[in-house]
């Protein structure tokens, strides 16, 4: 059902803003106005929304009262956050086209922020801006409640109900309205049957926990949160409230505290299920519109975030992480954010430190001490990365089943590490929480046969993991080159074919492909794989030089090569394949790794 609404909600996103980024100024080709418009065209290909902007100021400048134009700036600026710009040019716009939808969206979002509910009733009107009957229906309940007319704002929430794709909105949102109003029995009744609120799973449940403590059923309270973290991973958010529900603090209701918050809320809501690759910069504006109506509302900066630093915008998506304050609930989830954020631009000692500061301010919430674990270990800080994930195991208490990824990081920092055996106590831990799980059981059984121990148990950990994930590349490769390192060629061949055939441009599986291909006599095959392997590289510790030695000379040469140059003490298991245990460490971890 929600990927249906959500198919739906783009299509709609998409007549809608469509209409702001594709539309070309009719004199592209005039004096001085081709440049820039091109040059905005590639920074908005690029999504990047300030240069876009700028560039498509300059071209306005030349071609003042070109619509497309006005429009195109309009969303690189508002997908920017420049809503003191934004809101001038939309002005414009509409002073040029008063039936412009763009500049009716933008106004209509700034008349909700200033509580003016007639303005935002003209500017939003459906039949005006041809909204979504989602967004359209939220938006206009909210206005009805800023206009105390809740008679009207009722009907248009229970209208949502005649579509069962999007009438767990409509329930939500009637919800939070009563809420607001101060009728907490009939909010609650309406959130204990609201059954499945699609992506709002979390906020639900916040607004829901909140009620109940308005009504004195704080109990019933922690104990629906604790039902919802006893699943998994605690969720901070969540946690926190459950932490003052039971230490007796006061708990409001804060999920919405004006009507124009709950407007926000709709935009919001919006943003969310419009958030997939295929639309994610329609989300961006949605999300920066909740902002721009509520001021500080911290997950649309995260959503915001999230969605920027997919398109690689990282100085803009930091931007929005900076607008979550310290005292906020949703502060530690911003800096994990940001410290991930600072590591995908390509600054990890930023992240690291970025998250070093947060766990001495926070020092016992598990998820802080994991995620330093983590960035710790990509740096190759193995050891350290361990201390931090030890931290965070001895907050756990007594592990739950989904417990079992940070005892399989922790595993894989001792393993990287050198320290075998705490890494083999580890994945047999994790294993112990999770006894299926295809990562663990890929890492450890590689791990064994590398070191020819317990062979008819890491190859069942091995083949359990493959039947789990039968098209998993990398787990495949494990396979195969577990059979490759025994010696049985003709048995790992169909493996390491499946694999490329998943992978084909993986530089590591085209190069074990090409042992195999050699061992069983398919030299000429071989040497083609060796070639691909090497038109896909470099990769991460693969040898690129002995690639080219097996090319030059074959690889019963390189092997005789290699055991003649062998340190003593080198098992023959750990030359035979030639990549090292480092890299037969980083193929292994698969996708989780």
């Amino acid at each position: 059902m929600a990927n249906r609404l959500k198919s739906s909600l783009r299509a709609a996103a998409l007549t809608l803003l469509l209409a702001g980024s594709a539309v070309l100024p009719g004199g592209a080709g005039a004096q001085g106005l081709a440049g820039p418009y091109l040059a905005a065209i590639l920074a908005d290909f690029r999504n990047d929304y300030v240069a876009a902007a700028e560039h498509y100021a300059r071209a306005l400048a030349r071609d003042p009262g070109n619509v497309g134009l006005m429009q195109n700036t309009l969303v690189s600026r508002i997908a920017a956050a420049d809503f003191e710009g934004a809101l001038a040019l939309a002005a414009d716009l509409a002073a040029a086209a008063p039936d412009n939808e763009i500049a009716g969206l933008v106004l209509g979002a700034d008349a909700l922020g200033r509580g003016d509910y007639e303005a935002a009733a003209e500017l939003l009107s459906a039949e005006t801006l041809g909204l979504n009957p989602l967004l359209d229906g939220l938006v206009s309940g909210w206005i009805a409640v800023g206009r105390e007319d809740f008679e009207a704002a009722q009907a248009r929430f229970d209208a949502l109900d005649d579509n069962e794709l999007i009438g767990a909105y409509g329930r939500y949102h009637k919800a939070l309205a009563l809420a607001l109003a101060g009728d907490f029995v009939s909010a609650e009744a309406l959130f204990a049957g609201i059954g499945d609120p699609l992506p709002l799973e979390r906020e639900a449940i916040i607004a829901h926990a909140e009620v109940l403590a308005q009504l004195g059923r704080e109990e019933e309270a922690i104990a629906q949160l604790d039902a919802i973290l006893d699943t998994g991973f605690p969720d901070l958010v969540l946690l926190d409230l459950r932490r003052r529900l039971a230490s007796g603090d006061e708990v409001p209701f804060s999920v919405i505290r004006r009507p124009s918050d709950g407007a926000a809320e709709a935009f919001l809501t919006f943003a969310t299920a419009l958030n997939t690759e295929e639309s994610d910069r329609f989300s961006l504006i949605y999300a920066r519109l909740a902002g721009l109506i509520r001021p500080g509302l911290s997950r649309a900066s995260l959503l915001a975030a999230e969605i920027l630093e997919r398109h690689g915008q990282y100085d803009l998506a930091i931007e929005a992480l900076a607008d979550v304050p310290e005292d906020s609930v949703w502060f530690v989830t911003a800096e994990l954010r940001r410290a991930a954020t600072q590591r995908a631009a390509g600054d990890p000692d930023a992240g690291i430190a970025t998250l070093r500061a947060l766990a001495e301010r926070h020092p016992g919430t598990i998820e802080v001490h994991s995620a330093l674990g983590d960035a710790l270990r990509v740096a190759e800080h193995y050891e350290e990365a361990a201390a931090a994930y030890s931290r965070a195991i001895d907050l756990i208490g007594e592990p739950a089943p989904a417990h079992w990824p940070i005892f399989y990081a922790r595993a894989i920092a001792w393993e990287r590490a050198g320290i075998w055996d705490r890494a083999e106590t580890d994945f047999r831990r994790a294993l112990e929480l999770e006894p299926e799980q295809p990562l663990v059981l890929n890492y450890l059984g590689y791990s064994l046969v590398e070191q020819r121990r317990n062979l008819d148990e890491a190859l069942d950990m091995i083949e359990r993991a493959v039947a789990s994930e039968p098209d998993d590349g990398y787990i495949i490769d494990s396979l195969g080159w577990v059979l490759y390192r025994l010696g049985r060629y003709e048995e790992a061949l169909p493996h390491l074919l499946r694999a490329v055939e998943l992978l084909p441009t993986d530089a590591v599986l085209n190069d074990h492909l090409g042992d195999v291909l050699w061992m069983v006599g398919r030299e000429r095959e071989a040497r083609f794989q060796w070639s691909r392997a090497l038109s896909f590289g470099p990769a991460e510790d693969l040898d690129m030089d002995r690639i080219r030695r097996k090319l030059e000379v074959g690889l019963d040469a390189v092997l005789a090569e290699e055991e003649d140059e062998a340190t003593v003490g080198t098992a023959p298991a750990e030359t035979a394949g030639g990549d090292g245990a480092e890299e037969a460490g980083s193929r292994r971890s698969g996708r989780g790794g």
